[in-house]
């Protein structure tokens, strides 16, 4: 459904009928980059109201909210009225006024805007400026977050400055702000809750705390014992650093060190990936007890997520509580992702062929083809393509993204296809993995250049299933993906990797984007990682993503559950890489006939060291 937005009341600027050319719209980027509002307005005022002519005076109202003047931003959303980048000058329409405290203004334009199209920090102003005019709820535990966006920030402040966040919970943000070296944020906290002096003096109690914090990254043992000794800090000053010391124990996967440091840690100061890790400890010691103990005592929100339900369960069971475990189980069960197949295997029930695919109605199809903002995304796509600029590619993911909410089942698989047909794979599969009933694992799992992947995968012989559960995770079948740190092409390889690669293999040339060069250097390495691996494919799997010696680093000194190996990898990119590579090798084996491999066994068993 297309967004709609009310009329702010302010004049329409004049509309022509000229379409703005491909040079003439990067001539607007340029122009924006540079802060050339004079080429801005001038293009703006040439536009018609095509698919991407909204563009140059997109950027003029932001470039003139950062100078104070929101007038043209007002403008542009009566001209335009509706779609994603007048969501997007709502949303800074919205922020600037925070900014400058413009309470009134924020609350009489906030309704334009719906709820769930306002980002976090436009949520927080809207929150903040409900406060200055009367009294608003106590607040979630988002205190206990690091920093955030300026809006949510000042929020927090308000609340301490009333009173709405007590006197521990201030406390204990400021601690959490301060272990972050968020030491700005944290002193306007301070001077807002009137807490400078115990916080900010040299040498106090909570100065000697933070060092404790901060000796325990270099020296753990040092920083414990002194802590013991430390008879000046209160119970909740020595409950904070015991959660601290915990985290950068359990990080460093010395398990036994960090259950004693939770052991004494303050519960109500610990943030979510304190809790997490806590369990994560236990279950790396296979202590299930005490992972069902700690899975039963974290916050609601965070105990409710599918991992920790698993974990939760598969706790009962290894204490004989099986029939207590099956409703956890059957629950989680209903996930289509890592911790949905785990649960599905402990019921019995395997992965089987997924089913037919769904066949979406005609006038659906031409209803979804025909929508806006899919058009907007498809525009920018092609640009993107005809004149080989990134940039314009991912303002189409973006804008992709914002028209897949809010969508029926039949609409994200109409849309799916769509991008399918054009070779947008990625955004193929971001359509279809975002429904919630009707399901179509053939737009989830694409296969394309199967004829080239197959080839390699047998004459490596290497688990094609698996080499296509690492490509949808490396690169969603982009051929010209680039990561942030220049790796490349459908399996992300590093340039200097390629280099390698292509010298044992005695390939004298190659472009590493070209997709059957890409997949012939990827499959290599993937098999080369394997073999050094001990021929584990969640160590190889983990290798590639973060190095042979940080996967090797990981492993215990006894044999571990691949799923507790996986689950205990201290990077958090890593961690979800293998689970995501790992579970959708279990749907492209059953795409491709190979049988039902079960999860647990492709997790398979860690050696030790």
């Amino acid at each position: 459904m297309q967004k709609r937005f009310s009329l702010l009341g302010f004049a329409l600027i004049p509309l022509l009928s000229h379409a703005l050319s491909d040079s003439q719209l990067f001539d607007a980027r340029d122009a924006y980059r540079k802060g050339d509002t004079t080429t801005l307005a001038s293009l703006a005022s040439q536009a018609d109201k095509n698919l991407l002519d909204a563009y140059p005076a997109y950027w003029l109202a932001l470039k003139a909210l950062e100078s104070g003047d929101s007038n043209p931003a007002r403008q542009f959303v009566n001209r335009y009225r509706s779609g994603y980048l007048v969501e997007r000058i709502l949303n800074e329409l919205l922020e600037d006024m925070g900014r400058r405290g413009q309470w009134d203004e924020l609350l009489k334009t906030a309704p334009v805007l719906a709820d769930n199209a306002r980002d976090a920090e436009t949520g927080c102003f809207v929150s903040l400026a409900t406060l200055q005019k009367q009294q608003s709820p106590k607040p979630d535990r988002s205190y206990l977050a690091g920093n955030l966006a300026d809006g949510c920030n000042r929020l927090i402040d308000a609340q301490a400055a009333r009173g709405l966040l007590d006197s521990a919970q201030t406390q204990a943000r400021l601690r959490q702000l301060i272990t972050g070296n968020f030491i700005t944020t944290a002193r306007r906290l301070a001077a807002a809750a009137n807490l400078e002096d115990s916080f900010f003096r040299p040498g106090s109690a909570e100065q000697q705390a933070q060092a404790l914090v901060t000796r325990g990254k270099s020296d753990m043992g040092g920083a414990l014992a002194q802590l013991a000794g430390n008879s000046q800090l209160s119970a909740a000053q020595r409950g904070f650093v015991y959660g601290q010391l915990g985290l950068l124990a359990a990080r460093r996967l010395d398990v036994a060190t960090a259950l004693a440091a939770y052991g004494q840690a303050d519960p109500a100061q610990l943030n979510d990936e304190q809790w997490e890790w806590w369990l994560r400890a236990a279950l790396r010691q296979e202590d299930w007890a005490r992972v069902e103990q700690i899975a039963s005592a974290m916050p609601d929100a965070l105990a409710s997520k599918p991992a920790w339900q698993y974990w939760r369960a598969r706790a009962m069971k290894a204490q004989g509580r099986l029939p207590e475990a099956m409703p956890v189980f059957v629950k989680t069960s209903f996930e289509h992702s890592y911790y949905g197949l785990l649960a599905k295997e402990e019921l019995g029930v395997t992965l089987e062929a997924p089913p037919a695919r769904i066949v979406v109605d005609d006038a659906t199809s031409r209803a979804v083809a025909a929508d806006p903002g899919i058009a907007q995304a498809l525009a920018l796509f092609e640009l993107a393509e005809r004149s080989n600029r990134a940039e314009w590619r991912e303002e189409g993911r973006r804008v992709w993204r914002w028209a897949m909410r809010e969508r029926s089942d039949l609409q994200l698989l109409a849309a799916a296809d769509i991008a399918r047909q054009r070779n947008l794979y990625d955004m193929a599969i971001h359509a279809a993995e975002r429904t919630r009933d009707n399901h179509d694992f053939s737009l989830r799992y694409l296969s394309p250049y199967r004829d080239i992947t197959r080839t390699y995968a047998q004459q490596l012989d290497i688990d094609e299933a698996w080499v296509y559960g690492l490509i949808r995770q490396e690169s969603r079948f982009l051929n010209v993906a680039r990561s942030g740190v220049g790796a490349s092409g459908l399996m992300q390889l590093m340039p200097a990797t390629a280099k390698w690669v292509a010298g044992k293999m005695g390939l004298p040339g190659y472009q590493i984007n070209d997709i059957n060069d890409n997949i012939r250097l990827g499959t290599w390495y993937l098999r080369h990682v394997l073999d050094s691996l001990q021929s584990q494919p969640v160590l190889a799997t983990a290798a590639y993503n973060a190095g042979p010696g940080r996967a090797r680093g990981w492993q215990a000194a006894r044999p571990l559950e691949g799923a507790i190996y996986t689950e205990t990898i201290p990077f958090n990119e890593t961690r979800d890489y293998v689970q995501k590579v790992m579970a959708n090798a279990v749907y492209y084996a059953g795409a491709f006939r190979q049988g039902n491999a079960t999860l647990k066994a492709r997790l398979g068993t860690i050696p030790p060291r």
